[in-house]
């Protein structure tokens, strides 16, 4: 069963994310913030990272995911952004800083799914040769949006 990290400071937000993605199969586990997504990426070993931006004042969701990405252990972990953020510069950042997808919310169900779906049955997070800012990520899956 492939497992996903669900990284967010919302408790409201994590049992949602944690009943959606239980009905559609996926085993889960859950961190609170960015620091403790860092660690549950390394010791998880997830397929998958949905990450909030919005995480509190100890570390955001971005720089979570810059972290993640660039560790050996958990480079090839795609991360799917989820957060309120709904403006362009926030997509872009978040595809910056590596993230495979950017869901803003409210979550569109269906949406997200599809998005988790491609994510994990690609290889569009694969490192490239050469580092970049997009932190060393290919951004194939960009141009083939959901």
């Amino acid at each position: 069963m492939l497992k996903i990290l669900i990284v967010d400071d919302n408790e409201i937000n994590r049992e949602f994310f944690e009943r959606v993605l239980t009905r559609a199969g996926y085993a889960t586990c859950c961190a609170v913030d960015g620091p403790s997504g860092i660690a549950g990426a390394k010791q998880e070993r997830p397929d998958l990272i949905l990450m909030d931006i919005a995480l509190g004042e100890k570390m955001d969701g971005w720089e979570a995911t810059q972290l993640i990405k660039n560790s050996p252990e958990t480079a090839d972990i795609p991360v799917i952004a989820c957060t309120a953020h709904a403006l362009v510069r926030d997509r872009e950042k978040s595809l910056d800083v590596g993230c495979a997808e950017h869901e803003t919310k409210p979550i569109d169900i269906r949406r997200l799914l599809t998005k988790i779906e491609v994510c994990l049955s690609t290889k569009h997070w694969a490192p490239l040769p050469s580092s970049g800012s997009s932190g060393g990520l290919s951004r194939s899956i960009r141009s083939s949006r959901v």
